[in-house]
């Protein structure tokens, strides 16, 4: 007889998936490589040194969500010039990984995807992961308008983009401060505490109701039939 599903999951019928640094483990470092490319454009376009292009990138970051909304905001930089440039990078570093497949073809419903980068680059990353035919749709940067989590109404976007209920959706993040609007719509929420880059800012335990340090660790140890314990 399969046993009952979790009271706390057994409503959600979308899994939402932030990308970078959730579904592959920030130890990859993929994005030391986007990190230097975002610093070798702000070099360039603001004709400064190393120094002061890091300085600025992470300012932005902070300040906006994202570099390129402070660039945007700041230097009128057109962001698919941002996008295609940074994300410009070899993928050799991710592995496909068994084990989080596994992990995802156990949840029922419909698993997507929201992230601050552009889908060519989500679906490049995807498929080095071995996972990208499980999942039904992506809401990237393009479709909020350039406008990145965690600003609200990249959230109303995406909801409507993904046609999900808010109320029977989970999202994953590994950045505590995009799931306060998430939780702002009803949804579930996960933290994914694994040492990403500010991913402590702004940490509200309010808003989240789980917390993890491996997304793959997590999936196996939700209860059956989900999980495998």
């Amino acid at each position: 007889m399969r046993p009952a599903i979790m009271p706390a999951l057994d409503h959600i019928d979308s899994w939402i998936f932030d990308l970078d640094n959730t579904l592959y483990a920030p130890s990859a470092k993929l994005f030391d490589l986007i990190d230097e490319r975002m610093g070798a454009f702000i070099m360039r376009l603001l004709n400064v040194d190393a120094v002061e292009a890091r300085r600025v990138q992470k300012q932005y970051f902070h300040d906006h969500g994202t570099t390129m909304a402070g660039l945007m905001r700041h230097h009128g930089v057109d962001p698919e010039d941002f996008l295609v440039d940074v994300h410009d990078i070899a993928l050799d570093r991710l592995t496909v990984d068994a084990r989080l497949r596994a992990g995802l073809e156990r949840l029922p419903g419909r698993k997507l995807i929201f992230t601050n980068a552009d889908a060519d680059y989500a679906a490049r990353v995807l498929d080095a992961r071995g996972i990208a035919d499980l999942f039904d749709g992506i809401c990237d940067i393009r479709v909020t308008r350039y406008t990145p989590k965690p600003e609200a109404a990249a959230y109303d976007m995406m909801v409507a983009h993904l046609g999900i209920d808010p109320a029977k959706s989970l999202f994953v993040e590994d950045m505590a401060r995009n799931l306060t609007p998430a939780k702002a719509l009803g949804m579930t929420t996960v933290w994914l505490d694994n040492g990403s880059e500010s991913g402590h800012r702004d940490h509200l335990p309010e808003h989240v109701d789980f917390h993890a340090t491996d997304i793959a660790d997590w999936l196996d140890t939700l209860p059956l039939p989900w999980g495998i314990s």
